[in-house]
């Protein structure tokens, strides 16, 4: 599922292939990824508007046009590829979005779960995100420690949940509260100022590496690089990892470096 260092690679792609070109023509091949827009409304809206400079919010991302907004989320398996207009279409590519200069930008999903959004104005776009918190890579520390320790419920919950925060999903969340040595079900108002202060610390490095990479690496030295092997163990001390179910989301702890508090 993308998170946002798949969102912000997302971005850079958007803003590499399409910022400062105009919309030649907009393909809706499966309107099941539109949403309070139809086909014809969406070209009409977006052809002849060239694209500005992408922002990104969470696991959301605004594809301005100086009038209005496409916004776009991915769900589990949406993606956005650049290419030209004479490639072969995909069998998942849903909209596709021809440039100046012969340059196209295709959204590709295959189980279309979220999809394509049109922002009339900013209050449209502030009404999408309406329930959306501070975004993961951008929050500061003091924001950070004041939302979650208003937060009732366990810590990987709230970590997850956008209206918290936004961006984390299930791999950053438990590669996070790894580095941080705390349990996912601690309850997140029961942590000390030191906690929530490494906690935040290790959130950042964590999104700064996988940002560069471009999503949360399997790295041999990272949890992710072992939660899918068959006898996983830690990279750090080689306790035997435990899985458990929180809030409907697989989760993956050591038992050993995250202790209960």
């Amino acid at each position: 599922m993308p998170e946002l260092p798949d969102v912000e690679g997302f971005r850079q792609v958007l803003e590499s292939c399409a910022k400062g070109r105009v919309i030649r023509r907009v393909d809706v091949r499966d309107a099941g990824v539109l949403h309070g827009v139809d086909a014809g409304r969406l070209r009409d809206a977006l052809e002849g508007r060239r694209f500005g400079t992408p922002e990104r919010h969470g696991k959301w991302l605004l594809a301005r046009t100086g009038g209005p907004t496409l916004v776009l989320h991915f769900g589990m398996t949406g993606r956005l590829v650049c290419g030209h207009a004479e490639d072969p279409v995909e069998a998942h590519d849903r909209v596709l979005f021809t440039l100046g200069g012969g340059r196209q930008l295709r959204f590709r999903d295959q189980r279309k779960l979220q999809g394509l959004w049109l922002a009339h104005d900013e209050s449209d776009v502030e009404a999408l995100l309406r329930r959306q918190g501070p975004d993961a890579l951008a929050v500061g520390r003091a924001e950070f420690e004041e939302v979650l320790s208003s937060r009732r419920g366990h810590l990987k919950t709230a970590l997850t949940d956008q209206s918290v925060l936004a961006g984390l999903g299930n791999l950053l969340a438990d590669e996070i509260l790894w580095r941080a040595r705390l349990r996912p079900d601690r309850g997140a108002r029961d942590l000390n100022r030191e906690d929530r202060r490494r906690l935040y610390d290790e959130m950042r490095r964590t999104l700064r590496s996988s940002v560069t990479a471009g999503c949360v690496p399997p790295r041999d030295s990272w949890l992710t690089g072992h939660r899918d092997d068959r006898d996983p163990r830690c990279p750090r001390c080689d306790t035997g990892l435990r899985r458990s179910r929180m809030g409907g989301r697989g989760t993956v702890w050591c038992p050993q470096c995250q202790p209960d508090g």
